[in-house]
């Protein structure tokens, strides 16, 4: 099955900027959609962004609209999270997770596959 691996992740104080990649092994990202979910320690993972196979429709949390862009490069087999303006209150474990069917994208139970996850810290 797809391997997908998350990097980017790291300490940045608030206000700045930081790009997430997911790079997938073992098939092509073009078939999947994907999607983007955090967990901060002691909260339950909550979804962030999602997109389609093709980058034509994009999703997003209330909380990071107008911060975060999800786009894709079905080339590289690569999804990308960029945040910016980035607050403490972002400050998680990012996880990349895809599924080649679906029904409510901001669902956990939508993704077959998961990645291992990016840990992000914010500072003020």
């Amino acid at each position: 099955q797809v391997q997908l691996v998350e990097s980017g992740g790291g300490l940045v104080q608030a206000g700045e900027s930081l790009r997430l990649s997911c790079a997938a092994s073992g098939r092509t990202f073009s078939t999947y959609v994907a999607g983007w979910f955090r967990q901060a320690p002691g909260k339950e993972r909550e979804f962030v962004a999602f997109i389609t196979r093709e980058g034509s429709s994009v999703y997003y949390t209330g909380s990071v609209k107008g911060r975060f862009t999800i786009s894709r490069d079905n080339a590289k087999n690569t999804v990308f999270l960029q945040m910016n303006s980035l607050r403490s209150e972002d400050t998680a474990v990012y996880y990349c997770a895809a599924s080649r069917y679906y029904t409510n994208f901001s669902r956990r139970e939508t993704y077959d596959y998961w990645g291992q996850g990016t840990q992000v810290t914010v500072s003020s």
